[in-house]
């Protein structure tokens, strides 16, 4: 049975998730429908990347992921589909999918981007504002029933990609940055977590410092500032049973002074 999931900025106060599963449900009725995130910050291009390349490995080969953060929306911006490894994403050429790509480039896995501008696979009525619902959710549900993405509009090789951020090697160790700040407040930073697990370190983050890395939550006291690896792969900042974020009052892209002892 195909599988889609939907991610957008929209929340769930509105009714555009459910409007866009209806038109997924009209052309593909037997399609099994996830939702990743519709909590994503308005327009907030990097949060949905990140929040979509975190879940996506966990599904199936031939899922079609819709993605809708689309600040261009009604502009010149491409509308896109893409085949990255053996799953399909379908939303705006804005750099939504930049870490899929990035992955599939450096894993060498096969890679193929088409314009949808082939109007046969979008609702016959297209609004300027709602293009999830009237290109990407019948784009994405015909290609889980099983129409070839080529036919779906014109190749291209140029994709808009976002600059990730990325850890800077230091004399000392490392100077990473936050990425994300989840629900918990728990801030997640770019530096892999080979790069200092096992290892002694101190971490310095808005004139606090945390000696060495926690194995979990659960071994460090209620209210204590920890640094652990998360279950990414990364090196995370966290309060137990707290917000790192509110303590430290840290934000996206802050730096985080990693230093091996």
């Amino acid at each position: 049975m195909p599988v889609i999931t939907l991610l957008t900025d929209f929340g769930t106060k509105d009714g555009f998730v459910g409007t866009m599963k209806g038109v997924i449900w009209k052309i593909a009725p037997d399609v099994q429908i996830a939702d990743i995130s519709h909590e994503i910050a308005p327009q907030n291009i990097m949060e949905g990347a990140i929040a979509l390349w975190r879940a996506a490995p966990y599904f199936p080969a031939g899922t079609v992921h819709i993605a809708v953060v689309d600040p261009g929306v009604g502009t010149k911006r491409r509308a896109m589909a893409a085949r990255i490894g053996d799953q399909y994403f379908v939303g705006p050429d804005n750099g939504l999918f930049t870490p899929m790509i990035e992955d599939a480039k450096n894993a060498g896995q096969p890679l193929s981007f088409i314009h949808l501008d082939n109007p046969k696979y979008w609702l016959p009525a297209v609004s300027r504002t709602f293009h999830g619902r009237d290109i990407f959710a019948p784009v994405g549900a015909h290609l889980a029933a099983g129409v070839p993405l080529e036919l779906m509009g014109t190749p291209f090789t140029d994709p808009v990609l976002l600059t990730l951020s990325r850890p800077e090697k230091t004399s000392s160790g490392y100077i990473a940055h936050i990425t994300v700040v989840d629900a918990f407040g728990n801030l997640t930073t770019d530096l892999p977590a080979a790069e200092v697990a096992g290892k002694n370190v101190l971490i310095r983050i808005k004139g606090m410092e945390i000696d060495g890395v926690s194995p979990s939550y659960g071994h460090r006291q209620p209210g204590e500032l920890i640094a652990l690896l998360d279950s990414e792969g990364y090196l995370e900042v966290a309060v137990v049973n707290g917000s790192g974020a509110k303590v430290t009052g840290s934000k996206v892209g802050d730096p985080v002074e990693v230093i091996l002892k």
